[in-house]
């Protein structure tokens, strides 16, 4: 028995719903039963051991235990299906637990990266496995905590848990009771994705496609059901239709919810979001420009380099991570400026990650102001967003420890990977010296890798999913390291959360009776 639209295009001929079940489909399912009964007892066990502390109250320090904790756990956890199922990797290679919790941290936290090379062969990865990474992906949309302050809310404590698990500075609008703007939002984004997966199956797509697509577009993941991405669809419709919603993901949630109540007009008047959309614009202009001029792949003409370049920009920015063309293959200035933007990500309080455009904002203002400073020291001017003076000077010291956080975490990492990932990852004999791999003509190999373990940084600690080189968007995760693989699910989580939420965890101090 199958199921079937009357609008499927031909490539979905032979994509049904509800087809008959293989034993590798049995053994995906199996593998999530069996994980559901772990977690279920892990839950029993936990419920009981924490069962004399229920109605005390929760200070700041455990909700930041709570968000970090939980995110670990999740990770371990969320691992299970692909381990216990016996999901590949590839043909030959069975996946490991740390492979397993790299594909785990990579959906909740709507990363999108993947170690997985072939998502079309039931035989390596099951369908069920296929959404369970994608219903991760609409799990971490919001937070994992942010749902269980929406259904417990903890006073002062869920405000540093939603602060936590939505990091950016506070803006005017929020709503005063934490419990009711998660529920807010939660509302809000189950009602996207429900709208989203209906218009995508009035498209083409089956119920199955549509709703991982939905998932990963609405957390801003990523995460497909085919080796191309969104490229298999090769439809301008559902191209145009995942732009608009990705940039209503990447948008203030809150924002969305006064817009509802309030108009068109709130969006308009919102500092941040003409931001957002003022650097889709300017990329988009300058990508098309120079991608028409370089002839580049899938830029014939001016409506294929729009509808293309636009895609990319819009998945780079929002930190979503779809393609429907292979960007590495475009000209320098294409990826380098796709770089860069994978530092800005989506607004605060979206589902995008990235520093978030009202940080970018609030630290040009404070540069701005430093620089007057510097030559008119005895005039005294506030730093102003959206009408309103910055008056708190926290907020400007958060800021620049934020951006000198995220510089110093980039550096490390990048000189760890440099240093310890094998040149065998780069097709390089790893018994070469440098010197035998410049006189083997490998110099330009070994120059590649030090621009590709940037790009996986900076992809995985901004949760983007694809870079440039062995980890393009035709390429995957599966080639690096277990050493390498374990510290990008460290990065992916510090991406996702509040860095100090991740960082303090590690500090002995943190965990010492005050």
């Amino acid at each position: 028995m199958s199921f079937s639209l009357p609008f499927a295009y031909p490539w979905l001929a032979e994509r049904t719903f509800l087809e008959p079940a293989s034993e590798f489909e049995y053994a995906g399912f199996r593998g999530l039963l069996f994980s559901m009964a772990i977690c279920c007892i892990l839950g029993g066990i936990l419920r009981f051991l924490g069962r004399g502390s229920r109605g005390s109250h929760l200070f700041q320090k455990e909700a930041m235990a709570i968000v970090g904790l939980s995110w670990v756990l999740a990770t371990i956890l969320g691992a299970l299906p692909y381990y216990l199922s016996g999901t590949s990797i590839g043909p030959d290679s069975s996946m490991t637990f740390i492979e397993a919790m790299f594909e785990s941290q990579s959906g909740f936290s709507t990363t999108g990266a993947t170690v997985l090379t072939d998502l079309e062969t039931p035989e390596l990865v099951p369908h069920c496995i296929l959404f369970w990474r994608s219903w991760t992906h609409f799990l971490g949309g919001l937070g994992i905590v942010v749902l269980f302050v929406a259904i417990l809310g903890q006073g002062s404590a869920g405000k540093a848990m939603m602060r936590a698990e939505m990091p950016g500075p506070t803006k005017e609008g929020s709503m005063p009771r934490m419990q009711h703007t998660a529920l807010v939002f939660a509302a809000i984004y189950v009602a996207l994705n429900a709208i989203l997966t209906a218009i995508y199956m009035l498209e083409g797509m089956t119920l199955f496609d549509g709703l991982c697509h939905a998932f990963g577009t609405m957390a801003t993941g990523g995460f497909s059901t085919y080796n191309a991405s969104h490229g298999q669809f090769d439809s301008a419709i559902i191209d145009y239709t995942t732009i608009l919603f990705m940039i209503a993901a990447g948008t203030n949630f809150t924002l969305l919810y006064l817009t509802l109540i309030g108009g068109p007009k709130r969006l308009l008047a919102d500092v941040e979001f003409r931001t957002f959309i003022g650097i889709i614009f300017l990329v988009t202009v300058g990508v098309v420009f120079f991608g028409m001029r370089a002839g580049d792949y899938r830029f014939d003409n001016i409506f294929d380099a729009l509808r293309f370049g636009l895609f990319q920009v819009v998945s780079i920015i929002t930190t979503t991570g779809y393609g429907t063309a292979d960007f590495d293959g475009w000209n320098n200035f294409g990826r380098g400026i796709l770089l860069m933007i994978m530092f800005i990500g989506g607004c605060a309080g979206s589902t995008g990650g990235g520093l978030k455009v009202i940080r970018h904002i609030l630290f040009y203002k404070i540069l701005v102001h430093e620089i007057e400073h510097a030559h008119r020291p005895r005039v005294v001017r506030f730093i102003r967003i959206g009408g309103s003076n910055v008056d708190d000077p926290a907020i400007a010291r958060g800021i620049l420890v934020y951006f000198s956080m995220i510089l110093a975490i980039f550096v490390v990492s990048w000189l760890a990977l440099i240093t310890l990932e094998p040149n065998s990852t780069w097709g390089v004999d790893d018994s070469y010296t440098t010197q035998e791999a410049a006189a083997a003509g490998m110099t330009d190999t070994l120059d590649e890798k030090l621009l590709d373990c940037a790009s996986a940084v900076i992809a995985t600690l901004n949760n983007i999913g694809p870079g440039v080189g062995v980890v393009g968007a035709t390429q995957n995760y599966a080639g690096f390291s277990q050493g390498a693989k374990l510290l990008f699910v460290w990065l992916m989580m510090l991406g996702r959360v509040e860095i100090f939420s991740v960082l303090v965890l590690i500090f002995p101090t943190f965990w010492r009776r005050v």
